[in-house]
């Protein structure tokens, strides 16, 4: 399974699945990443933690440990 966590720079990549329990999934869900929406990584953060996203137009930044939750294809 691949995550959001193990993308690189530049990658666009589609949401699949969002693993995850109660108010964790529904705080990334209001975030605008949902099953079938492209992201594209604009940067990562020089520790590697957060990583920053495009997500329907707009900028977002996501923690490693929630990116994990995230799963891509």
């Amino acid at each position: 399974m691949k995550t959001l966590k193990d993308v690189k720079v530049g990658d666009t990549v589609k949401i699949v699945k969002l693993h995850g329990e109660g108010a964790v999934k529904r705080r990334i869900m209001d975030m605008g990443l949902t099953k079938g929406v492209e992201v594209y990584v604009r940067k990562v953060a020089p520790l590697g933690d957060p990583v920053e996203l495009t997500v329907r137009g707009y900028e977002l930044s996501l923690r490693k440990a929630d990116a994990e939750s995230i799963e891509i294809e």
